[in-house]
C-alpha cells in the first residue's frame, strides 16, 4: 500500500515528536489523503453546519512491532477544543459548534503512541461555508446621479418601429450577466390630435437573455501551486493536482493538461485530471526545488484547441527528519566510550584515546545539531559544538586541577547531540567514562597547624605526651607518612615515625621550676620527600614537690609595741597553689600573746597589750623575749610545711610623735631606705645651690655696672629646743657627706628593730653626690653665720649645720674653694675689676 501525501493550495504544518528507545520503532499514522475519513486528519474538511456530537473522523495508524496503539488530541494553549477522540478506537467526535465566519481553520495536534514512543503531528482542519447567511446590502440607500446626456443602458430602440437593438460599440458578456431587463415606454402624440395637452403612455419590460459563445480562455483556480516530495515518497506517487476551468460557462469545452518545461524528466501530469506525479525516487532528484510550467488547453468537441492558459507549479524536495544524530565508535554505532588516564593532565590536552564520530543521515537543516557535555562543569569541553551531517568529536581538558584522583576516581559525562532547527528536536546521548590513575600530587597535611600538650613534671622517662596526625590522600606508597621531630626545644622528646606519638626521652627529667615551656616542630613526609610542618607547644605542669623555706634571718626579731614584725617563707614550686604559703603560730611561750596574719606573715601583739607593763604582768621574764614556733605551709596537694623557732624581743617606742620620728621608726628595720631618702634630699639641696650660684654668676657677668662689694650679715635663727628621748639614735661626726646619716646604736638597744637581728653589719649606704665647694668663709668673731661676697652681693644661708662648723674644712673642700677663688680673680683681672 502506498502512502501518498496530497497537497492543495491550503497547507498544513506537521510537528513530530519521537521518543527514542533502544530496539523500539515509533508508531505512525496512515496518510490516506484529504478525501479519506481515516488516517491522521490532515486537510479534513467539515461544513460549518455539522451538528455537535457528530462522528467526523477515525484516527488510524499502526506500530512496526505490532504493539497496540492509542490515540490523542491536544490543542495549542488558548485554543478552543472542538473535537474529542476515543483513545483506543481513534473515533473523533465534534464537541463544539463550528462557525466559518469566526474560524475557518482549526489546528489540532494528533498523536499516536505504542506505550514507549509517541508521534505527534499538527494538522489543519478546514471549515467550509454553508448557505446560512442572508445577503444584506450595506451603505443604503444608493443614490447615483447620471448626466442626461449619458445613457447607462446597453440597448437602444427605434422610436417609430419599436425595434430593440444593442448600442453600437457595446458587447454583451455571458460570463458577467446572462440576462438583461429593459423597460420600454410607449407614448402617444399628446393633445395636438385631440386638441388638449394630455399625454398617455404604456410601459413594458423586455427580458434579454444572453447566449454564451466560445470567446473566453480557460482559467486556473487555486494558484499559486506548491507541492512537496519527501524522502519516503515512492516513485509514481501523486504530488499535487492543478485545476483549470473553461472561461465559457454556458457550454464549456474539456480541458487538457500538459507540462511545458521544468520537470527535467522527474515529473509527469495527467492529461485529463491535472494530477502531477513524481516518476523518480527522491534520492534520484538532483534539485531541491523544481519550477514546472503547466498548460491548460480548451479542446472542442471536434478536437481542436481553441484556447489555452499557463500556470507555474513549485515542487520542493523535502528531507524528512526521521533520523536522530547517532554516535559511532571504531566498530560501528556505540553509546558508551571509556578511557583511562592520569590525573591532572595539562590544560588544552586532547583525550586522544576517545575515538568518537557523530552523524545525522538527514539532509539540509534536518542534519544540523549541537554537541555538548553534560556532567561536572568546567572540566572538559567538546569540539565542535555545532555539526552538519557528520563530525569527529574531540574532548579537550579545560580545568586540570579538577581532574583529581582524590576527588573523583571515575568521571562520567553524557555526550549529548540535539538537533537545532527542527520541530522534532531529535537527540541522542552517549556515556563517556574516564577512569583516573593516581599521581603523587598531594603533600602530607597535619590535622592542625599546632598542637598543645601538658605533662606533669614528675612523669617518668618514656611517657607519652601527645599524638600528632597527618594524612596524605595519595594512594599506595605515596600516601604513607613518616614523622620526625626537630627544634631547639625537642631535646627531651622523641616521636614515633609511624604513629606520630610524641614521648619523652627515657632519661628525661622534667622540672617545671627549671623549664615549664617547650616548643619545637614536627615534620610529616611522604616517600617522595614532600612534607609539611606543625608546631608543638608542651607545658610541664607543676607538681607540689617543694616545701616552703624561711629566710635566713628568721631566728630573731625585735618588736616595738604597736608595730608588727614580718616573717617570710618562699616555696620554690612554679605554679599556684603549690607556691602559695600560709603562716600560723604553732606554739608560743608564754601563749596567748601574739597574732599572725595567715597570708602576709605579719606577727603582732594581741590588741590588749599596749605597754611593757602589761607584758611584765604576763611573764616574770624581764628581758621580754618570747620563743615562738611558726609554721609556713603551702596549699598544694599533698601539702608541705616548714616550722621555725622565732625569738621576739619586745620593746617600747621612746620617740616623740612627729614626722621625723614616724619616718625613723618606719625605716628603722631598713636603714638603706632611710639613707637613700636623706641622700636624695641632700642631693636636691645641692642641685638648687648650684643652679642659684650659676644664675648669679651669669647675671653678674652680663651686667655693665660694677657694683661695690656689699657685705650682708644675717643672724642665724635660733631653733627651738627639741627634746628627743632616744638614746640609741646618735650621729657620728661625719668624714664625708654620706656619713652624716650613719646611725650609731645604743649598746642596750637592738641593732635593727623589726628586722633580721642576724645581720650584724649594717650595709653601706650609697654615697651622696658631692656638692660644689662653697666660697671661702671669712672668719668672724660672730659664729652665727657666714657670707659669700660676689660682684653684685652675697648669698647667705639661713643656718649652718653645727656639725659642719665643728669639723672644719676637709682637704678636698679647701682645694675646691681655692680653685673657685682663682677663677674669680682671673675673671676680675680680665674685666679690670679689683680683687676680692
Amino acid at each position: 500500500m502506498k502512502h501518498v501525501r496530497h497537497f492543495t493550495p491550503s497547507l498544513f504544518l506537521s510537528l513530530v515528536h519521537v521518543c527514542l528507545v533502544q530496539a523500539n520503532y515509533a508508531p505512525y499514522f496512515f496518510d490516506n489523503g484529504a478525501g479519506s475519513t481515516n488516517g491522521n486528519m490532515a486537510l479534513l474538511s467539515l461544513s460549518e453546519d455539522t451538528p455537535v456530537g457528530t462522528y467526523v473522523y477515525t484516527l488510524n495508524g499502526t506500530d512496526p512491532e505490532g504493539d497496540p496503539v492509542t490515540y490523542g488530541l491536544t490543542y495549542e494553549a488558548g485554543s478552543r477544543r472542538y473535537f474529542s477522540v476515543d483513545r483506543n478506537l481513534g473515533n473523533v467526535t465534534l464537541i463544539e459548534e463550528l462557525d466559518r465566519e469566526k474560524e475557518d481553520e482549526i489546528e489540532v495536534i494528533v498523536s499516536i503512541s505504542d506505550g514507549l514512543s509517541t508521534v505527534s503531528e499538527k494538522v489543519r482542519i478546514l471549515v467550509t461555508d454553508a448557505n446560512d447567511e442572508s445577503p444584506e446590502f450595506i451603505n443604503t440607500p444608493y443614490i447615483v446621479q447620471v448626466p442626461e446626456n449619458i445613457h447607462a443602458n446597453k440597448f437602444t430602440i427605434d422610436r417609430h418601429s419599436g425595434v430593440l437593438r444593442i448600442k453600437t460599440g457595446v458587447t454583451l458578456d455571458y460570463e458577467k450577466s446572462r440576462t438583461h431587463f429593459v423597460v420600454v415606454v410607449a407614448k402617444d402624440g399628446g393633445g395636438k390630435l385631440r386638441g388638449d395637452n394630455k399625454v398617455f403612455s404604456a410601459t413594458t419590460t423586455v427580458t434579454v437573455n444572453v447566449e454564451d459563445v466560445q470567446d473566453t480562455p480557460p482559467m486556473f483556480i487555486g494558484t499559486p501551486y506548491y507541492g512537496y516530495v519527501y524522502e519516503d515518497t515512492l516513485a509514481g506517487s501523486e504530488v499535487l493536482t492543478v485545476v483549470a476551468l473553461d472561461g465559457d460557462r454556458g457550454k464549456p469545452n474539456s480541458i487538457h493538461y500538459s507540462l511545458v518545461n521544468g520537470s527535467e524528466g522527474s515529473f509527469e501530469i495527467s492529461n485529463t485530471t491535472g494530477a502531477i506525479s513524481v516518476i523518480k525516487s527522491p534520492n534520484q532528484l538532483k534539485k531541491e526545488v523544481y519550477e514546472l510550467k503547466v498548460q491548460a488547453s480548451e479542446v472542442s468537441p471536434e478536437g481542436d484547441v481553441s484556447a489555452y492558459a499557463f500556470a507555474m507549479v513549485t515542487i520542493r524536495v523535502v528531507d524528512l527528519n526521521n533520523h536522530p544524530p547517532t554516535f559511532y565508535g571504531e566498530n560501528g554505532p556505540q553509546n558508551r566510550f571509556e578511557l583511562t588516564m592520569y590525573e591532572h593532565p595539562p590544560e588544552g590536552e586532547i583525550l586522544r584515546g576517545l575515538k568518537i564520530t557523530v552523524n545525522d543521515s538527514d539532509q539540509g537543516a534536518n542534519a544540523k545539531f549541537n554537541l555538548r557535555l553534560v556532567g561536572p562543569g568546567g572540566i572538559f569541553r567538546v569540539v565542535p559544538q555545532t555539526v552538519l551531517n557528520e563530525a569527529q568529536v574531540t574532548i579537550i581538558v579545560e580545568n586540570s586541577a579538577a581532574i583529581d584522583y582524590e576527588k573523583f576516581k571515575v568521571l562520567t559525562f553524557k555526550l549529548l547531540a540535539i538537533e537545532v532547527n527542527t520541530p522534532e528536536r531529535f537527540s541522542s546521548t552517549a556515556d563517556v567514562v574516564i577512569r583516573l590513575l593516581d599521581t603523587n600530587d598531594n603533600v602530607p597535611k597535619f590535622s592542625s597547624d599546632y598542637y598543645i600538650a601538658r605533662i606533669p613534671e614528675n612523669s617518668p622517662g618514656g611517657s607519652n605526651v601527645v599524638a600528632v596526625t597527618a594524612t596524605d590522600p595519595d594512594s599506595g606508597l605515596w600516601g604513607e607518612v613518616k614523622y620526625s621531630i626537630y627544634g631547639t626545644g625537642a631535646d627531651l622528646f622523641l616521636i614515633h615515625p609511624s604513629t606520630g606519638i610524641i614521648y619523652t626521652q627515657p632519661w628525661a627529667v622534667l622540672d617545671a621550676e627549671v623549664n615549664s615551656k617547650y616548643n619545637f616542630y614536627v615534620k610529616a613526609e611522604d616517600t617522595d620527600g614532600k612534607y609539611s610542618l606543625a608546631e608543638v607547644f608542651i607545658t610541664v605542669l607543676d607538681v607540689n614537690d617543694h616545701s616552703p623555706e624561711f629566710n635566713e634571718n628568721i631566728q630573731e626579731k625585735t618588736m616595738i609595741i604597736g608595730s608588727p614584725v614580718k616573717i617570710e617563707a618562699i616555696d620554690q614550686d612554679a605554679e599556684e597553689p603549690n607556691n602559695i604559703v600560709d603562716y600560723s603560730i604553732m606554739q608560743a611561750d608564754p601563749a596567748n600573746v601574739f597574732d599572725i596574719d595567715q597570708s602576709t606573715g605579719e606577727i603582732k601583739l594581741k590588741s590588749y597589750i599596749r605597754s611593757l607593763d602589761i607584758i611584765h604582768n604576763i611573764t616574770k621574764n624581764k628581758d621580754c623575749i618570747w620563743s615562738v614556733v611558726v609554721q609556713a605551709k603551702d596549699r598544694g596537694s599533698p601539702s608541705f610545711s616548714t616550722t621555725a623557732v622565732l625569738k621576739i624581743d619586745i620593746t617600747e617606742e621612746t620617740l616623740h610623735k612627729g614626722p621625723m620620728a614616724a619616718f625613723l621608726m618606719q625605716t628603722k628595720d631598713n636603714p638603706m631606705k632611710a639613707l637613700g631618702v636623706l641622700a636624695g634630699v641632700m642631693g636636691i639641696m645641692v642641685l638648687i645651690t648650684i643652679m642659684i650660684s650659676t644664675a648669679m654668676f651669669w647675671r653678674n657677668k652680663r651686667s655693665n655696672k660694677i657694683m661695690p662689694v656689699r657685705r650682708i650679715i644675717k643672724k642665724r635663727q635660733t631653733q627651738p629646743s627639741r627634746t628627743v628621748r632616744m638614746e640609741w639614735l646618735k650621729f657620728k661626726r661625719p668624714n664625708n657627706a654620706a656619713e652624716k646619716f650613719v646611725v650609731e646604736d645604743d649598746a642596750q638597744s637592738l641593732q635593727n628593730e623589726n628586722s633580721n637581728n642576724n645581720v650584724q653589719v649594717a650595709p653601706v649606704p650609697p654615697a651622696a653626690p658631692v656638692p660644689p665647694p662653697p666660697p671661702a668663709l671669712a672668719p668672724s668673731g660672730d659664729a652665727s653665720g657666714w657670707r659669700v661676697p660676689t660682684v653684685s652681693g652675697s648669698l647667705t644661708p639661713k643656718f649652718i649645720n653645727k656639725q659642719l662648723k665643728k669639723r672644719g674644712h676637709s682637704s678636698a673642700h679647701n682645694a675646691l674653694v681655692s680653685e673657685l677663688k682663682m677663677r674669680f680673680e682671673k675673671r676680675n683681672a680680665a674685666i679690670g675689676e679689683p680683687h676680692i
